[in-house]
């Protein structure tokens, strides 16, 4: 790997290494609001294949892991009824970095400040690879998604709605 393209380690490529996950790095122009689509854009990938950490929280404000597809949203209440929830909604940006240990834009479910059950888009662990945030704006990481059973946990669910 050529020296300009290596990224300092994160937490999240902290953990990934701890757990023997095979990934690559790949770095972009984080820019403001630019999502999903403004990564995928600029690395030339699908933004399916694009999945955004999502933090959230049910009606007692316990703390929860979305992954899902960049360019799908969750449906909340589909999602509340598979988790046995009464309900879901985001955390603010201020409580998800507080949870999570990232900054909103540069979070990846691994090596988070705390643990928090994780689910994934069931539709995701079909796909080959995955790009997703290796944490850091500006930074992700391709794995194999059944690394995210693997090391994480996540439980599949279906609470995908098309954007």
């Amino acid at each position: 790997m050529s020296k300009k393209n290596h990224i300092s380690e994160t937490p999240a490529t902290q953990f990934l290494k701890a757990h023997k996950v095979a990934f690559t790095e790949h770095p972009y122009d984080y820019v403001e609001h630019g999502g999903t689509s403004e990564s995928a854009r600029q690395l030339g990938l699908d933004e399916h294949v694009v999945v955004k950490t999502l933090v959230m929280q049910n009606q007692d404000a316990k703390p929860l892991i979305v992954l899902m597809h960049g360019d799908c949203k969750v449906s909340t209440k589909s999602l509340a009824r598979q988790i046995g929830a009464k309900s879901v909604e985001p955390c603010t940006p201020e409580v998800a970095s507080r949870h999570s240990g990232y900054l909103v834009g540069g979070t990846s479910p691994f090596g988070l400040r705390k643990a928090m059950p994780v689910y994934i888009q069931e539709t995701i662990l079909d796909l080959p690879r995955i790009a997703i945030n290796g944490g850091r704006r500006g930074f992700l990481v391709q794995i194999d998604p059944k690394a995210c059973v693997e090391v994480l946990g996540a439980q599949a669910v279906q609470c995908a709605l098309a954007e």
